[in-house]
């Protein structure tokens, strides 16, 4: 059994890292994939409820089946299936591509249109190359984030 040290104790068991150290032994993000938790980031009523249980995703809309930003998911949120977009994700993407502290979808209709009426968090500028699509989506949308206005975003102490 190998030993850990952390922050000046010797650790042997696994339930006793977890409790005295302040890091993450899970894996590194990945893409998001099925059964992947998200958090919905507009004002529909349907993401605005308290859930008992998170919204997951149960299909992504891609030959490999990991969504990025941008793709659409299939999600299942209080009993009922929904699609929705990906505007953020916790794994690293491409240069200049901002990493988010959670996976956020909007929640759109079958034709494309967003269900609520606003967006709360701030959505990468590079959509903007798929206006025709989603349009209406990055109409609603309070603020793009582009690479210029991130000490913005910090120096204001919003979340991202």
């Amino acid at each position: 059994m190998a030993l850990v040290r952390c922050s000046g104790v010797v650790l042997t068991q696994m339930s006793r890292i977890q409790q005295h150290c302040a890091f993450s032994l899970s894996a590194s993000a990945a893409a998001i994939q099925k059964m992947t938790r998200v958090r919905v980031v507009d004002n529909s009523t349907l993401g605005n409820t308290h859930h008992h249980r998170p919204p997951r995703v149960i299909h992504v809309y891609t030959k490999n089946g990991q969504g990025k930003v941008g793709d659409r998911v299939l999600l299942a949120i209080k009993g009922q299936k929904k699609k929705a977009l990906i505007v953020g994700h916790k794994m690293p993407g491409d240069r200049m591509t901002p990493r988010f502290d959670s996976n956020n979808v909007v929640l759109i209709e079958d034709n494309g249109n967003p269900t609520g009426t606003r967006i709360k968090v701030p959505i990468p500028s590079h959509l903007r190359k798929m206006e025709g699509e989603y349009s209406k989506l990055l109409a609603i949308a309070n603020r793009a984030w582009r690479p210029s206005c991130w000490v913005w975003i910090w120096k204001k102490g919003l979340r991202v």
